[in-house]
């Protein structure tokens, strides 16, 4: 088979029930001068089983040892033979034009990486349209901040927007220049985009007006040590990236001033938790009291009528 344009890599683990669904959508591309490749990082359901029941030419499939995402998508990227890499994750979906839209915008305007809005989804697949829905708004205040400043890295500092490496279509030239995802458990994309904004600042596209892939929020999800992870692994990159785009000089007074600010955030958060309790013990207090001198008045009502 020649060389194909684009490389699409699926990073897969432990998804038998999405699995299907990510392959079919890149196998059924309007644009189909591509290779897949999908790198199983040690799955032990039936992820590899399913992924290698499909019968093309253009697909691939490696299995390794757990080495946890960054390091599957490095593989899969070191794999690749395309002009273009195209990254999905495996529980996510791409629409039926995804490569074809984005082939034809980077060609056409001389981009190095594009990126486009997504469409949240559920595990069944349902569509999350509510705007109150949590991700929703979240999502859309960092769409919103974009709009505002017109500044992809100004944005990108607020919050990432891009959401996930399944929205993350980059040259194979852009992505060599850029190096590898770093070995950052849940915020590699956010580290790799901010990289590529480095090198590649007007070469780089954000489709807001485009909804090409289908981003799962799962269900099951719980807060835990990923969400306190997640966020100390967000604090050091928006410190990073910010002290990149400051003077050097102007480093110590920033660090000193964003350090205060986390520490105010923390103390408001006690204090406020402490106003809160204090106000419920007040309120059992007052209860308590109030149950107290009902029955004393009770007792001498009682007497009275003796």
């Amino acid at each position: 088979m020649s060389t194909p344009l684009v490389t699409v890599v699926i990073p897969a683990y432990n998804h038998e029930n999405f699995i299907g669904e990510a392959v079919e959508s890149v196998l059924n591309q309007t644009f189909s001068d591509f290779e897949l490749i999908v790198v199983d990082d040690g799955s032990t359901d039936k992820t590899g089983e399913i992924v290698q029941s499909y019968r093309d030419e253009r697909l691939n499939y490696y299995y390794q040892e757990n080495q946890d995402a960054y390091n599957t998508i490095n593989r899969g990227i070191n794999l690749a033979s395309g002009k273009y890499i195209s990254i999905l994750n495996s529980d996510d979906v791409y629409l039926l034009d995804r490569l074809e839209r984005l082939v034809n915008e980077c060609e056409q305007n001389n981009l190095q990486c594009v990126f486009t809005d997504v469409i949240p989804i559920s595990d069944q697949g349902v569509v999350y349209h509510q705007p109150d829905f949590g991700w929703n708004v979240w999502h859309q205040k960092n769409r919103s901040f974009y709009f505002q400043c017109a500044d992809l890295y100004i944005a990108f500092l607020k919050g990432n927007f891009m959401v996930t490496t399944s929205n993350l279509f980059i040259s194979a030239q852009a992505a060599a220049a850029v190096g590898p995802f770093s070995s950052l458990r849940y915020l590699h994309d956010y580290d790799f985009i901010f990289r590529v904004l480095e090198k590649f600042p007007a070469k780089t596209r954000y489709l807001h007006d485009q909804q090409l892939v289908k981003y799962r929020i799962h269900g099951g999800n719980t807060l835990g040590e990923a969400a306190i992870t997640g966020r100390l692994q967000d604090q050091e990159l928006i410190r990073k990236y910010l002290l990149r785009k400051i003077a050097s000089e102007s480093h110590p007074y920033v660090e000193a001033a964003s350090d205060r600010l986390i520490e105010l955030e923390q103390e408001l958060a006690e204090v406020r938790r402490q106003l809160n309790q204090g106000q419920n013990q007040g309120v059992k207090h007052a209860l308590k009291n109030l149950l107290n001198s009902s029955k004393i008045w009770f007792a001498k009502q009682m007497k009275g009528t003796e």
